[in-house]
Parts: structure tokens; C-alpha cells; sequence
């Protein structure tokens, strides 16, 4: 059945409002030839959404050329506002965008785990409020949250967890409250991060693989064939109550202990480091374990050759420099003994990750596997490979280990993309015509 006019003047609108999103602005003949329409039925979308407000004449094409033909039309980027927030156990990160993501103000706040609840929500709406009215933005039209736990997939609600501040779970409500007009949504970290490593980051050209988070704590992020999985109860991906070997306990259903958190999380690495004989600092937004490991793999790529005998013990490395743990490296005489107790630190994270991902992959067979968050960026390719050497060994299914290519940042820039992509939503399907979900 072909669609009615309406309808199809609706598809013909939305189809060139995304060109102009992903391309920037374009003459109606550019629109012609990438949309496939013909010249009248261009022009007469690009009138009609001119007269909605949502294009611009924002130029001209070329130097030489004059005239309606060489007119730039462009989305009409204060049409909205919207405010994206990473929320985490130690504090906020908001930033707030115009309605084609150029960010136009954003700041941070630290909370402190003493902080009340009461004044832990007071201080983070403010500090939206106080970014909002820098931003020069008189209302927000959506308004995206980050937030570690588990969202309720029939509420779209963050779960009340014993390990979380309560005060995460306040700070939708009061947003709302505070911002009646914009619509707020909330979605679990992780998964915000795996949607900004797949439009900008390290799985640009996958439709399904893994983001295994490494921050301050660990977590997953499952995307199959395009779609993000969230499971029956929205706990899909958490992965720090895996029961792992090496560990000292079983985590419990209110404590991820005793699981891969044990081995992954940010006070897990610090201490294995120390054991190293390695420490280090780092910015204060990130945690302890992203400049133990950055340091690490500055000290073992500043020595040719280390990086490479650490990860394979093969490729012009004798197998006799290799000892009988998985990829381990005896590195030759004459380097450092803080070098070498970098790789040896490395390898040992190394052996811990493989765990968890030798899991998933056994699951899920998703041929790539990312290593996010702050530790996964600060990793690099270095830690990423020996990784990927070690699930090879223990696994038959091959995968793909690449680092994080966005790091923590992800989390803030998968919140901003959902807010535009449901503000574009709204505002690119005019009421009353057909709406795409």
C-alpha cells in the first residue's frame, strides 16, 4: 500500500533533516542528489520546513555562484536546547548543546560522600541550571542523565541499589520538577558509553560487539546486530557480579565483592600495581587505576620491543622468554627493573581482564570486544593486545580487542547523543504527520 501525500512529505522531512545533521548545511541541489528526490519535491520541503522554523539560509555555495540555487540551508540550531549529565558516586558532569551537538557551556562538580541527599540534589540541579543560563539557553528542551545501576526497563527509572548514593535517584525527579517543560530520561552508564564508542569512537564499524566499562568500578554494555540489550530487568552487562577464580569470596545480590569487580575495579588494579612496585597519579576527575596504567604502558612502549614480547611470546620473541603463565614476559637483560615491573603489572591486569572477557565471549561470541572507560583509554593498544592474546588461548571463538577510543567521556557524550537524537525526533516530525520510533 503506498503511503498517503502526508506521509510521505513526513519521510521526505526527515530523511533531509538527518543529511543536514550528518553533513552540515547543503544547497537544494546537494539535497537532490543524496536524498534521490526530485527538484520540485526539494523545494518544496526545504519551503516547508523553512516556514516550520527548523531550516535557514546560513550561506552561500562557492564564490562564483549566485542565486537560489547556491543558497546553504542549514537546521536552525537554537531551535532546542538540551543538557546531557554523567552522574557518578563522586559527583556531576553536565554539558549543554544546541540542537546539532555543538556544546556551548559545560562544567563539573565534585559531591562529596558526605553530602546529604537533600543538598547533593540541590547542588546538581544548580549546577544544570548554572550551565543552562551560560549556555545562553532560556529553557532546555531534553535533558539526558548518565548514571551507574540499573534502570527498571518498565519505568525507564533508576532501581534503588544499597550501593549507590540515594541521591542519584532524587536527581530525576527534582530535574523534572525544576525543568517542567523538558523531558528527562535516564540511562545506565554504561550502556550511554557502548552508544558513543559505536556513533564516534572505537566500534564505528560494528553492529555488534561488547564494552566492558573499566572506572572507578566495572560494568558491560551488550549491543547485537545494531541493538542495545538491556535484559528482563535491565541488568544486562553486570559484569562485576561475575563469580570469577582469584577471588577471596562470592559476590552477594547487594554486593558485586568477591566478584570481577574484585579484579577490575579502580581500588582492585591500585593495589595490584603496588604489588608491582608501581604508582602513580593522575587528574582528579578519573580514577587512581587510569594513571597507574597509563604510566605503566608509557614505561613499557618507551623500550623497544617490550610492548611486543609482552604480548605474544612469539614473533622474533624466543618461546624461552616466555614463562609458563599465558603471555607472560621475561623481559631480556639489560632493561630497567621499573620497566619490567611495568610489563609484569600489565601482563597481571591483563591475566584479570581475560577473565571476564573469556566469559563474555563464551556467551555472546561478539567478535569485538571494547575496552572502555578511563582504565580501557589509558590501557591503549598495548593492554588491549595482550588482552586479545589471552582470550585467543582461551577461547576458539575469535575476537577483536580494541581500546577505548572516548574513555570516560563516553558516558557525557552517550548522554548528549540520546537527548538529540529524541529531541530530533520530536521536532523533525511536525504534529499531526507520520513519526518514525
Amino acid at each position: 500500500m503506498p503511503a498517503s501525500p502526508s506521509t510521505a512529505r513526513a519521510i521526505n522531512d526527515r530523511l533531509a533533516l538527518r543529511l543536514l545533521q550528518q553533513e552540515g548545511p547543503l544547497t537544494a541541489g546537494q539535497l537532490k542528489q543524496l536524498t534521490g528526490l526530485s527538484r520540485p519535491t526539494v523545494a518544496d520541503l526545504v519551503e516547508r520546513l523553512t516556514v516550520s522554523g527548523l531550516l535557514t539560509v546560513v550561506g552561500e555555495a562557492g564564490e562564483q555562484r549566485r542565486g537560489p540555487n547556491a543558497k546553504l540551508y542549514g537546521i536552525v540550531a537554537d531551535r532546542a536546547h538540551l543538557a546531557a549529565l554523567d552522574v557518578r558516586t563522586e559527583g556531576v558532569s553536565v554539558v549543554v548543546s544546541d540542537l546539532v551537538g555543538r556544546v556551548l557551556a559545560e562544567a563539573s562538580l565534585p559531591i562529596g560522600g558526605e553530602t546529604g541527599t537533600g543538598p547533593a540534589v540541590e547542588q546538581a540541579v544548580a549546577l544544570v541550571e548554572r550551565v543552562a543560563k551560560e549556555a545562553g539557553a532560556d529553557r532546555l528542551h531534553t535533558v539526558g542523565i548518565g548514571a551507574p545501576g540499573l534502570i527498571d526497563p518498565s519505568t525507564g527509572e533508576l532501581r534503588d541499589s544499597s550501593g549507590l548514593p540515594e541521591w542519584h535517584r532524587r536527581l530525576v525527579a527534582a530535574l523534572q520538577e525544576r525543568l517542567p517543560e523538558a523531558r528527562v530520561s535516564v540511562e545506565n552508564e554504561t550502556n550511554l558509553a557502548a552508544l558513543a564508542e559505536q556513533r564516534d569512537g572505537a566500534a564505528q564499524d560494528r553492529d555488534t560487539f561488547v564494552l566492558l566499562w573499566l572506572g572507578h568500578g566495572t560494568g558491560a554494555a551488550v549491543v547485537l546486530e545494531g541493538t542495545l540489550r538491556r535484559g528482563a530487568s535491565g541488568g544486562t552487562g553486570e559484569i562485576g557480579f561475575l563469580p570469577v577464580p582469584g577471588t577471596t569470596a562470592l559476590p552477594s545480590a547487594t554486593d558485586c565483592d568477591g566478584g570481577f569487580h574484585s579484579l577490575a575495579g579502580s581500588a582492585a588494579i591500585v593495589e595490584l600495581a603496588r604489588e608491582h612496585g608501581l604508582t602513580a597519579e593522575g587528574p582528579a576527575h578519573e580514577p587512581v587505576a587510569a594513571g597507574v596504567v597509563r604510566a605503566a604502558v608509557g614505561l613499557v612502549s618507551g623500550v623497544g620491543g617490550v610492548a611486543e614480547a609482552a604480548v605474544s611470546g612469539v614473533g622474533g620473541v624466543p618461546e624461552a622468554a616466555v614463562s609458563g603463565d599465558v603471555g607472560r614476559t621475561v623481559v631480556p637483560p639489560g632493561q630497567s627493573s621499573e620497566s619490567l615491573s611495568a610489563a609484569r603489572f600489565l601482563d597481571a591486569l591483563a591475566d584479570r581482564l581475560a577473565v571476564g572477557v573469556a566469559s563474555v565471549v563464551a556467551i555472546l561470541d561478539p567478535g569485538c570486544l571494547v575496552l572502555g572507560g578511563e582504565v580501557g583509554q589509558a590501557g591503549g593498544d598495548g593492554l588491549a593486545a595482550r588482552v586479545a592474546e589471552r582470550v585467543r588461548r582461551m577461547s576458539p571463538l575469535p575476537t577483536e580487542v580494541r581500546a577505548s577510543a572516548l574513555g570516560g567521556s563516553a558516558v557525557l557524550r552517550g548522554a548528549l547523543l540520546t537527548a538529540r537524537d529524541g529531541a530530533q525526533d520530536e521536532l523533525f516530525a511536525p504534529p499531526g504527520r507520520w513519526s518514525a520510533r
